[in-house]
Formats: C-alpha cells, structure tokens, sequence
C-alpha cells in the first residue's frame, strides 16, 4: 500500500523508509487513498504533508472534491418545465419518421414485385399473340 508507494520513490541504497524523507510524488500517489480512507497515513507521510505546501494544497484539494461529491449525492436535481414535452415530442417525431421509412421501404418492394410481375405477363402476353399470329397465317400450296 503506501509502503510500496514509497518503495517506488527512495533512493537506491537506503532499505528503510525512516531513512529518507518522503518525495511529494510519493505523496501525491498515496494522498487519494489516504482521503478515501482505504489506508492510514504513515508517521513520514503526515510530516511531510505537515511541512510541504504543495501536498497541503492537494490535500485540500481533494477534501474540497469530496466534499462536493457528497453534497451531489444529496441534491435532487428537478427537470426544467419544458424538458419532459420537449423529450416525447422528439421521440414521437422519431417513431413517425422511422413508420414512414418503413412503409415506404415495405411498399418499394411491393412496387418492384408488381413492376416484375407486370414485365412478366406483358412479355407472356406478347409471345402468346406472336405464336397465334403465325399459326393463323394462309399457306400457300405450292
């Protein structure tokens, strides 16, 4: 925990942290545990933040931070008077405009199969006339 952040930060040689003082690195990477009380403060770390102004201001800043989000968790934020109406009206609009995409989509396919349907017998249709034309030609005997 904090050990092992100061165990990052002490200079090569020295096997204690008692034998060096604390960096605001070190600090700064223990201070959000620190204030969410997930560890307690070593002796070293209270000393330096006691003497280092840049570590006292982090401190206050983030008391200041929870502070605030503990006072967020308390208030109800109530919706402006238009925001409910303004909200359905845009997802009525929404539901039209995706109904007519959809018929409109449905009634393409029913357009093209009709189109091919239509090809279809006017081509059967025109066959069927070409064959009945040539069977009802005179032959000539000859």
């Amino acid at each position: 925990m904090l050990s092992k952040a100061l165990a990052r930060h002490k200079p090569l040689g020295l096997s204690t942290p008692s034998a060096y003082p604390v960096s605001c690195s070190a600090v700064a990477e223990a201070l959000p545990r620190i204030v969410d009380r997930m560890e307690v403060a070593d002796l070293e770390v209270r000393r330096h933040v006691g003497a280092c102004p840049r570590c006292q201001a982090d401190l206050a800043q983030y008391r200041k931070m929870l502070r605030a989000l503990r006072q967020l968790r308390t208030e109800v934020l109530e919706p402006g008077p238009g925001l409910l109406p303004g909200i359905l009206a845009q997802l009525e609009q929404a539901g039209e405009r995706q109904a007519m995409h959809f018929l409109l989509t449905g009634r393409r396919a029913a357009y093209v199969g009709g189109i091919a349907v239509a090809t279809a017998a006017g081509a059967t249709g025109a066959i069927v006339l070409a064959v009945r034309a040539r069977s009802r030609k005179p032959r000539l005997v000859g």
